[in-house]
């Protein structure tokens, strides 16, 4: 690939890393810890590569862009070249399929996202001491000369924190809006609060759901930071594949054995690992479910089980990560993308955005004349599934993430 290194002006030098090893974790880290996802830091993103896990292998090739001041690290974005749509989470495997019937080609593409992570978050790193302007057009002009140099044909930025999306679109970008699920904290004291929200026949539906628990003899463990045994790691990825087997040629399966044993060991202080204990297992917990944590936000990842019980995902991925964070004053919690049993359980429906920029003329026609009428039926499709929230109060159904 050509251009590793540009100047564009006596301050500034733009690098292409093909690594995140190329960087130092203290200098990412540093643009990335402020964020909001823990998605961006340097240790998720190292440890996705150096497992192998997103790699040149399985069609992920890491193109970070960095933008540096002397030796100083001032601005990044993590970028990867891919000749597939697989892992993204938002399924443009239709528009590859429409740009081929008018012979039209639609990959490599250059992707901007933290790989196999549907969670929103997104965003330029930037050094706070940075106004945006004029580094995010230099951002984006260094972007479209790579592209245009090395054949990429289209660029696209996924699950975009919200604060960003206008700085996309005010530089060319277009939205395209996905249906995923949040679910709000307005400070509630307990778990009894949360209940309280629900219309009552819903309201007993949950309460027998998390009583079965205890019928069931299954404890349910809150583990954090320290307290996760790396020991878990095994464990976890065999019940994550135990997960996807369940969907055939929908699974999800991106993720290696060695990219679990790497976060349970470097990644803890973002992790939280909810397990549920049966007496008959001894103390291997017979299902796991793994989230992150940072900032006040809550973000569901991967959950499985070694045998099926009755509602243990409701519990195990729901209502007690629910709890936890009530106890936590956790303000959102991303349950993860999946179906709308989500909404029965208080998640509402938002809009996350995703933003693309073709260069092939026709193919960014094509995109110009479907999108608004793509985003409407979206937009409805979340009025609908808000509409079925078993709420005391759904007057005022949310549409927008916030």
């Amino acid at each position: 690939m050509a251009t590793s290194e540009e100047r564009i002006n006596d301050r500034w030098t733009i690098r292409w890393l093909e690594a995140m090893a190329d960087v130092e974790p203290a200098q990412w880290d540093r643009l990335a810890t402020p964020l909001q996802t823990p998605f961006l830091e340097w240790r998720w993103l190292h440890q996705l590569e150096v497992s192998g896990s997103i790699s040149a292998g399985t069609g992920w090739h890491p193109h970070h862009l960095t933008l540096w001041q002397g030796d100083t690290l001032v601005a990044a974005a993590p970028l990867y070249i891919k000749t597939h749509s697989e892992g993204e989470f938002v399924f443009d495997h239709w528009w590859a399929q429409l740009a081929e019937g008018y012979g039209i080609t639609y990959y490599p593409k250059l992707v901007g996202m933290s790989p196999a992570t549907p969670a929103v978050g997104y965003a330029f790193l930037l050094d706070e001491r940075l106004e945006r302007t004029p580094v995010v057009p230099a951002i984006f002009s260094a972007i479209d000369r790579f592209c245009k140099e090395n054949g990429i044909v289209g660029c696209h930025f996924n699950f975009v924190a919200p604060e960003w999306v206008n700085v996309f679109t005010d530089s060319g970008f277009s939205a395209w809006r996905h249906q995923s699920y949040l679910w709000h904290n307005p400070g509630f004291r307990h778990f009894e609060d949360y209940l309280k929200t629900f219309k009552s026949s819903q309201r007993r539906n949950i309460r027998r759901e998390v009583q079965r628990m205890d019928k069931a003899g299954i404890r349910i463990q809150a583990y954090q930071g320290k307290n996760i045994s790396p020991e878990l790691a095994p464990l976890m990825y065999r019940y994550y594949l135990n997960t996807n087997a369940q969907f055939g040629p929908w699974a999800a399966r991106y993720l290696n054995a060695d990219f679990f044993e790497r976060i349970f060991r470097h990644c803890r202080s973002r992790l939280l690992i909810m397990a549920a204990h049966d007496p008959d297992m001894g103390r291997t917990p017979i299902a796991l479910a793994m989230l992150l944590a940072k900032e006040g936000h809550l973000i569901g990842r991967y959950w499985g089980c070694t045998r099926p019980v009755k509602d243990l995902h409701f519990n195990l991925c729901y209502y007690a990560p629910i709890q936890w964070a009530i106890a936590n004053g956790i303000r959102t919690f991303d349950p993860g993308a999946g179906s709308p049993h989500k909404i029965y359980r208080g998640f509402k429906a938002v809009a996350n955005t995703s933003l693309h920029r073709f260069y092939d003329p026709r193919m960014a026609f094509l995109f110009q004349r479907l999108i608004d009428d793509i985003n409407q039926m979206e937009d409805e499709n979340i009025l609908a599934l808000n509409r079925k929230l078993p709420m005391v109060q759904t007057a005022d159904p949310v549409s927008t993430r916030s």
